[in-house]
């Protein structure tokens, strides 16, 4: 079987994409299939390229032994449409762009985060880099639930 591929997504990937990286990237460890999910992120802009994420994102996920540190930002580019089995976006605006880059038959492969969490109402994950500390703690709340949702999915789809 081959790899299943998920590509999170938010505009500069270095708040809520490398953070929804770290946190599926664990439950994946922990679930005891990382040899079968492959995990990554980017970002719709290229405004932080090449830049590890936020501190202030890394410092809370740290606070729940999740490491950040040794990923680095990057641009969506149009061979992720084809490599990768889920593109997950964080909100609206992101996948506005991605609908727009995308290949017509690769549409399928878009979704908003939230949509794998049970028990969230809200469309999307909110972009905390303006905000104060605890932006980064709800944003990891929700990532935590849709992760979880989103790693069932995969399971029932592919019977892992």
């Amino acid at each position: 079987m081959k790899q299943v591929k998920v590509l999170f997504v938010c505009m500069g990937n270095i708040c809520r994409s490398p953070t929804s990286e770290g946190v599926f990237k664990q439950l994946v460890i922990d679930s005891g299939l990382a040899e079968k999910i492959h995990i990554d992120s980017a970002g719709t802009h290229a405004y932080h390229v090449g830049h590890p994420p936020d501190n202030r994102a890394q410092a809370a996920a740290r606070n729940r032994n999740i490491d950040l540190s040794s990923q680095r930002a990057r641009k969506v580019q149009s061979s992720d449409f084809h490599e990768f089995d889920y593109i997950i976006a964080m909100d609206d605006s992101n996948i506005a762009d991605l609908e727009y880059i995308c290949p017509e038959d690769q549409k399928e492969k878009l979704h908003l985060f939230l949509n794998f969490a049970e028990n969230i109402t809200a469309r999307e994950v909110p972009d905390p880099y303006y905000g104060g500390e605890q932006g980064f703690e709800s944003v990891l709340d929700m990532v935590e639930q849709a992760s979880t949702g989103l790693l069932n999915s995969i399971q029932k789809k592919y019977k892992l």
